[in-house]
């Protein structure tokens, strides 16, 4: 067996030994079996590839190719061409999995069920991590930086798993290392010659000049060290990386006793680290506010509406963002006649609570928040854009409390026929007793209203349902025919049945995932910690819109058009503030002089603090953290992304303001000139040096396929050109840049999705780098040979060459 077949084998073993540390993330093991044949598979081909005297970059290239192939013939093979040719229809369905992964991984508490999704997202995970560990030992021969992507797959493992990646998993993911240095460590010595296989002496007791007794041992005492140091740096570095909570994309804290700093809900979906958050041993505060709203235990802040079923889990749909409007629409379905009153709230969130959405009061009727902020109008969220989250924000909301009565949600009238088609979809794989369930729960029930209510009260008293947070989450069928059946659960498994056995009466029905109000402050403040994340559904009626009801036993309040006779106007026997009923929400609530009942009641009556702006208590990640994981994304992101950065480089050191002398003016529009046949060019229109400056332009102008303005800024850029190469005194161009946008424009708009896609992220201009590297290392090589003594010193070392192996 060659070294360099040993090295490539190595290369298996070790990416399949890091992958390892991700059995505990999902359910079973069978992806880690299919992932190990095609990386077989991929390994293979890159090992045919060497043997053909092609380019190396040809070699990764071609492997890359071939597991685009495999990953369409295992993930979407009836959308393929011939079951394995990946055309575009195969790509969208590639995307689409990708796409619900995330989803999935956003949903799921470890261990995760094993959807498409996600098992698309750990196979090709693991085809792309063994794909960059073969390139770089392998067929650039260096395996150090190999461990790299190892170390990347093993940490994303480690962390997600919540302490299910332990020492077993380490010691395997550094045994593969180990066994990669080892072998690259062969490979290199075997080209020595047979010297350090145990070569006999020559007659004076030397080999070729080398030790035979010792040459042997240096090199192999050299690797261990590289060894012990590399599994020293991988001992050491996870120490200084934050600690990440459970969930396949959860926050990161102090939850389980790891780590010094952290956040809470960090992902897009939290529903993820939710029932992580609900057993913490410390309710970490993540936000606190002041409101003047009568009765605070109205007052739950929403984060989003999971509103579609699809059999696995309950996900938000996707749908069109807008602007965040001044004044926030009606609610949808909320007649005139119903009870609502206008209140302000002001929201302070902690640094360490990262949320992608905005935590609300429902139904919101205006937001003032800085930041980069997107409308979604169905679920009335609001969205970061562009890397916008919750951390340290503070924001003042209107709201709306609506408080229908009960005689009003009975005489609720059918909702719209697309309202109710959408909101009370199931999947055909939910198991008959959901629905024989909630038939049998509202049998006699007089209306949807009756029905909802029996619902509520069957789960929240009189169905023998315990609390459990420790009980395995799950949001599809069969976890909802399990918690019928064992009835243990939180407050997801409450909500997410409600709302499934809703749908099943022809209830319209979603559930709102956020935070419970809160715990009064002896300042009049409310803190909202981690063990006040909650779930709860809604459900639809006509005249009053979408509607709270908790069935979740303990946990939040009872809406007060679910209770028996009980008066809307009256507040509730739990702890409020008490509020000042002026509008102005920079007011703090007027303090009572004696201890708050909450308070009372918890034991937490201490000094009295000073009224004023709730001021987050959390100090947020260390900034030494902040940077190393900043530095270990930086060097995960630069290599794919490099094509993309030097091209935004290189269009802005072109269209940037030079020198006002001639030659400037000259070389600014030379470069501008460069630019717009560099962004035909990454728009599938190859530069032809053949042409005159005119006839080029009405090429890019044909095959571009321009509008009007386009062609002429074209037009205009080649004329400048023309001046510069052949008047005798060229006349100075303005607007150069402005041309140059304008054209890139007019490409991007006349090109399809895949082609911009290409354009942005795989620039085919980005060539030149390569180019230029070939030139710089052409000239030093020419600088060196005209050097005096060069032929000399390069002749001695070839003989050295020769006479050492």
């Amino acid at each position: 067996m060659s070294g360099r077949t040993r090295l490539a084998l190595s290369a298996c073993a070790a990416t399949l030994l890091a992958a390892g540390a991700l059995i505990p993330l999902v359910e079973g093991v069978g992806w880690l079996v299919q992932a190990a044949v095609l990386l077989g598979v991929q390994s293979g081909v890159g090992a045919l590839a060497r043997r053909v005297p092609v380019a190396r970059t040809l070699t990764v290239a071609a492997q890359a190719l071939v597991t685009l192939v495999l990953l369409t013939l295992v993930f979407a093979r009836d959308h393929a061409l011939l079951g394995a040719v990946p055309g575009p229809q195969a790509v969208m369905r590639l995307g689409e999995l990708l796409v619900a992964g995330g989803e999935d991984v956003g949903t799921y508490s470890t261990p995760a069920p094993l959807t498409d999704g996600i098992k698309l997202l750990v196979v090709g995970g693991v085809l792309l991590i063994g794909l960059l560990v073969d390139a770089m030992a392998v067929t650039f021969r260096s395996a150090a930086p190999a461990g790299l992507p190892l170390l990347a797959l093993y940490s994303v493992a480690a962390g997600l798993s919540d302490g299910g990646a332990g020492r077993l998993w380490f010691l395997l993911a550094a045994s593969g290392y180990l066994l990669l240095l080892l072998a690259e460590g062969r490979d290199r010595l075997s080209q020595w010659g047979r010297v350090f296989d145990g070569a006999a002496r020559t007659k004076g007791g030397l080999a070729d000049g080398l030790s035979g007794a010792r040459s042997g041992s240096s090199p192999v005492r050299t690797g261990r060290r590289i060894g012990v140091l590399a599994l020293g740096i991988a001992l050491v570095a996870p120490l200084a990386l934050p600690a990440l909570d459970s969930g396949l994309l959860g926050g990161n804290g102090p939850g389980n006793g790891r780590g010094s700093g952290g956040g809470t809900i960090s992902a897009v979906n939290p529903l993820v680290s939710l029932q992580n958050n609900l057993n913490q041993p410390e309710n970490r505060e993540v936000m606190t506010y002041r409101s003047n709203i009568e009765n605070p235990q109205n007052l739950y802040l929403r984060i989003l509406a999971l509103d579609e079923f699809n059999g696995s889990e309950w996900r938000s749909s996707t749908r069109r963002l807008t602007d965040v409007p001044d004044r926030l629409p009606q609610p949808a379905g909320l007649g005139g006649d119903v009870s609502v009153t206008e209140v302000r709230t002001n929201i302070s969130a902690s640094r360490s609570y990262q949320q992608t959405y905005l935590p609300l009061p429902y139904p919101a009727s205006e937001v003032r928040v800085d930041g980069r902020w997107r409308y979604e109008p169905e679920g009335r969220t609001l969205v970061g854009d562009d890397g916008q989250t919750t951390r340290g924000a503070q924001y003042e909301v209107g709201s709306l409390v609506v408080e229908p009565t009960a005689e009003q949600l009975a005489a609720a009238g059918p909702p719209p026929d697309e309202l109710r088609r959408e909101y009370t979809r199931l999947p055909g794989s939910l198991p008959e007793v959901v629905a024989e369930t909630a038939a049998q729960v509202t049998d006699g029930s007089a209306n949807a209203y009756e029905q909802a209510v029996k619902l509520q009260d069957w789960f929240a008293s009189e169905g023998g349902f315990t609390y459990d947070t420790t009980v395995t989450s799950g949001t599809g069928s069969s976890a909802i025919a399990r918690f019928l059946r064992d009835k243990e659960g939180f407050c997801v498994h409450f909500s997410f049945s409600m709302a499934a056995m809703a749908r099943t009466l022809d209830i319209p029905a979603r559930v709102a995932v956020g935070f419970t109000p809160g715990t009064m402050k002896s300042n009049g403040a409310v803190s909202v910690g981690l063990r006040d994340a909650h779930a709860w559904p809604e459900l639809y009626f006509e005249g009053i819109g979408w509607t709270r009801f908790e069935p979740t036993p303990s946990r939040g309040s009872t809406p007060s058009w679910t209770r028996p006779d009980f008066p809307t106007d009256t507040p509730s026997d739990a702890a409020e503030p008490s509020a000042d009923t002026s509008a102005d929400p920079s007011a703090a609530p007027s303090a009572d002089d004696s201890c708050p009942p909450l308070l009372r009641q918890e034991g937490g009556c201490g000094p009295s603090q000073e009224a004023g702006a709730a001021v987050p208590t959390d100090r947020g990640t260390p900034l030494g953290t902040v940077l190393l994981v900043v530095l270990a994304s930086a060097l995960v992101l630069v290599l794919p992304l490099s094509p993309l950065l030097w091209r935004i480089r290189a269009r802005n050191r072109r269209l940037g303001s030079g020198g006002r002398t001639p030659a400037d003016a000259a070389a600014r529009t030379l470069a501008a000139w460069r630019e717009i046949t560099d962004t035909a060019w990454d728009h599938g229109i190859p530069p032809d040096e053949s042409l005159t400056p005119r006839k080029a332009a009405a090429r890019i102008v044909r095959l571009g396929r321009l509008d009007t303005p386009a062609a002429g800024a074209v037009h205009r850029i080649a004329g400048s050109v023309e001046q510069v190469l052949y008047a005798a005194e060229p006349r100075p161009a303005a607007g150069l840049a402005e041309d140059a946008s304008a054209v890139r424009a007019g490409l991007r708009g006349s090109a399809g999705r895949g082609a911009r896609l290409r354009a942005t992220l795989l620039p085919r201009s980005s060539v030149r780098v390569v180019w230029a590297a070939a030139d710089r290392r052409t000239a030093l090589a020419k600088r060196w040979a005209g050097r005096a003594g060069a032929g000399r010193w390069t002749a001695r070392l070839r003989r050295l060459t020769r006479q050492h192996g």
